[in-house]
């Protein structure tokens, strides 16, 4: 028997997807997270699934070919700003960089909106005396004895985690490598953060700010996933831990731990590659992917089957990140989300209960009401059945009370008040889904939906029914999608250079050493994982723009493996000039015909090809109405009206259930509205459609 493993630590709940040699579907599994230390919660869901393949926990991991772990410790050490006490070592002039920001500002409207608080203050940002031109030659000398005083400086103020970005270093590190290695002798113990080599490209700002960040992050990455792979070994596990990137691919630790920026979002980016994968198996290749969890709501396109990784100006929690990163729009509307009435106004979030003290039918301690809360006030939810797949029972003590509490600020009932709170937070994220279609001139109407995490299933087709959407499409592992993502994502190394060259006089020859570094430089990479050369592809790619645009786009010019360059010859001027225009007409809908662009950059993607969880095809048998299991009172906008609950377990391809009803998951809830049927397919998935 051999097993793969994709989890993915959420903010109330830790998701486990399991594929086994000697069983064709995914076996799902919830576990609440573990704040104090998310390793216990991924060890107590192992032991877990360990035991419901009737095997002790060593025996399980002992056969498990891999794990794959989604994890939002960096993105939490920038939420909570709880992350290392950073330093920044900068060229002379660049000290202010951080907080110009490029004069960004989220909402240039909003008179009262304050600046991202510093990760690095100005009195931990240290400018030294060194100076190398665009051309990569050295104009001022590094001033070592300088480097060491400000060591000094950094050292006196606690600092344990340096950034070090100086103008040009991608260019030419000899500087930055010089101060990394004075920095290791005047601070024995600190991390170090190279911007050469967490971001080796222009521009200035959005590289010093992505090594700011990474030096923030890192130690809490690296003593979390040394935790995890240290506990797991213990336990029994003897293969390497694989890590979810928010690229959409996964490394091992050991690449992660050079950049642990590059798990940012991760978790989020797990989910859309599972949904590209399921997507295009079913068909609907044009995807709205919505993942509501118990603390965030997700939102993302997947365009002609594809969720591509961007690499540019990627605000994430306020700061500019510069790696590749799946394009994933966040709202703070979960499960989770905490109810609230401020000056008089009914307010949903961003705040969550997490999962602890947890919304208050939890039984946990929470005292503050929130969106699940709501749903079972609202009859969605059930204090008769069990919640998360059986491992506990909500209650509603203090539930009606606390909406009661919130009600007589607003002269409203409790019920009223958390039907409010659904139509609120259901607004949120529509018009949340409203900005991200219309950035990208996409028109909603004709996309699919697909509906995962544990809450998103619960208000899929009412945001679909106001966007226009005829179609949302419910796998039955969305409730732990993200998890199951990170079994179908690639390993993979995806990293550029910069080079600024017309592309109507390129240096071939240094275009060829950088993609050979970069060839060279994932080789290693995958072999250290485990993978040989012939299970990798690679994807060759320039960045270009008009000179004076801000932003360069990025496209394919050959694909190929890792020793192929026979394609780079005195042609890729002109092919590339095409592809960059046909690239430029899609993003932008034109080209300036009178003017060439620049290349910026070279890129490499290279992947190593691993097994995919299979996905059967949509093709229902004859349709039946489904069995009514019960009803219950259900507010769904037409007061408490008697319900039918139908059993999804129960449900067989063919199957169908017309609304209003409430279909009752293992681990998910699914309202399906007056007007709307959903059907499951021949692979048991569902499709709501609209009647």
């Amino acid at each position: 028997m051999a097993y793969r493993v994709g989890i993915d630590i959420g903010g109330t709940f830790t998701d486990f997807a399991l594929l086994g040699s000697a069983h064709e579907d995914v076996r799902l599994y919830k576990n609440l997270t573990t704040p104090e230390d998310r390793s216990l919660g991924v060890m107590q869901g192992l032991e877990r699934l360990a035991q419901m393949e009737g095997l002790g926990l060593g025996a399980f991991l002992g056969a498990c070919d891999m794990i794959v772990h989604g994890t939002t410790v960096a993105d939490n050490a920038l939420i909570e700003m709880d992350g290392a006490t950073t330093g920044l070592l900068c060229t002379e002039g660049f000290r202010d960089e951080m907080e110009y920001r490029r004069g960004f500002k989220e909402d240039i409207w909003d008179p009262t909106l304050r600046p991202p608080p510093q990760i690095v203050p100005r009195r931990r940002r240290r400018a030294v005396r060194e100076r190398i031109m665009a051309d990569g030659s050295v104009h001022l000398a590094l001033d070592e004895d300088g480097v060491r005083e400000e060591c000094a400086r950094l050292r006196k103020q606690g600092v344990d985690s340096v950034a070090i970005a100086m103008l040009f270093s991608f260019l030419n590190p000899e500087h930055e490598r010089r101060t990394a290695e004075i920095v290791a002798e005047e601070m024995p113990g600190a991390r170090i953060s190279m911007s050469h080599r967490v971001l080796p490209r222009a521009p200035e700002y959005d590289r010093t700010s992505t090594t700011v960040v990474n030096a923030f992050v890192a130690p809490r990455v690296a003593d979390y996933l040394e935790r995890l792979v240290t506990r797991l070994e213990e336990a029994g596990y003897a293969n390497r831990l694989m890590v979810m990137q928010a690229s959409g691919g996964v490394m091992s630790v050991d690449y992660i731990e050079g950049a642990p920026v590059r798990v940012l979002a991760s978790g989020p980016a797990g989910g859309v590659i599972g949904s590209a994968h399921v997507g295009a198996a079913k068909g609907y290749r044009d995807l709205l992917c919505v993942d509501m969890g118990g603390t965030s709501y997700d939102m993302s396109l997947v365009q002609d089957g594809a969720a591509p990784a961007e690499a540019g100006w990627n605000m994430h929690h306020r700061y500019l990140v510069g790696v590749p990163m799946v394009k994933v729009e966040t709202l703070g509307a979960g499960g989770g989300s905490i109810v609230a009435v401020t000056g008089g106004v009914l307010r949903v979030g961003p705040e969550s209960a997490g999962s602890v003290p947890g919304p208050i039918c939890y039984g946990r301690g929470g005292t503050r009401p929130t969106v699940t809360d709501a749903l079972l006030l609202l009859g969605i939810l059930s204090d008769e059945e069990g919640f998360a797949g059986g491992d506990f029972a909500l209650r509603r003590a203090g539930v009606e009370e606390a909406f009661a509490a919130l009600g007589r600020e607003l002269g409203k009932s409790a019920q009223e008040t958390a039907y409010d709170a659904f139509r609120l937070v259901n607004a949120n994220m529509v018009n949340g889904i409203r900005r991200t279609t219309a950035s990208k001139g996409v028109d909603p109407a004709g996309l699919t939906m697909l509906a995962y995490g544990g809450n998103g299933p619960a208000f899929a087709a009412i945001q679909a029914g106001e966007l226009g959407i005829a179609r949302v499409l419910i796998p039955r592992a969305s409730p732990t999608f993200s998890a199951l993502g990170t079994l179908v994502a690639d390993p993979t190394v995806d990293e550029e250079r910069s080079l600024i060259a017309p592309v109507e006089d390129l240096p071939l020859e240094r275009l060829r050493a950088l993609w050979e570094e970069l060839a060279a430089r994932a080789r290693e990479s995958l072999q250290a994982a485990g993978f040989v050369e012939d299970e990798v592809t690679a994807s060759w790619q320039l960045n270009m723009r008009y000179p004076g645009q801000n932003f360069a786009l990025t496209f394919d010019v050959a694909h190929g493996t890792l020793s192929d360059l026979v394609w780079l010859d005195g042609n890729l001027g002109q092919s590339a000039l095409a592809l960059f225009n046909a690239r430029h007409t899609e993003e932008y809908g034109h080209i300036r015909e009178h003017e060439l662009p620049e290349v910026t950059g070279v890129r490499l993607v290279s992947r190593a090809a691993t097994p995919s969880p299979p996905v059967r095809e949509g093709a229902a048998p004859s349709p039946r109405a489904a069995m009514i299991a019960s009803t219950r009172p259900v507010q769904l906008g037409e007061g408490y009206d008697e319900t039918p609950i139908v059993a999804g377990a129960a449900l067989k391809p063919g199957d169908y259930v017309a609304g209003p009803a409430v279909i009752a998951e293992t681990f998910t809830t699914i309202v399906v509205p007056t007007g709307w049927r959903a059907e499951v397919d021949a692979a048991g998935d569902y499709m709501l459609v609209r009647c």
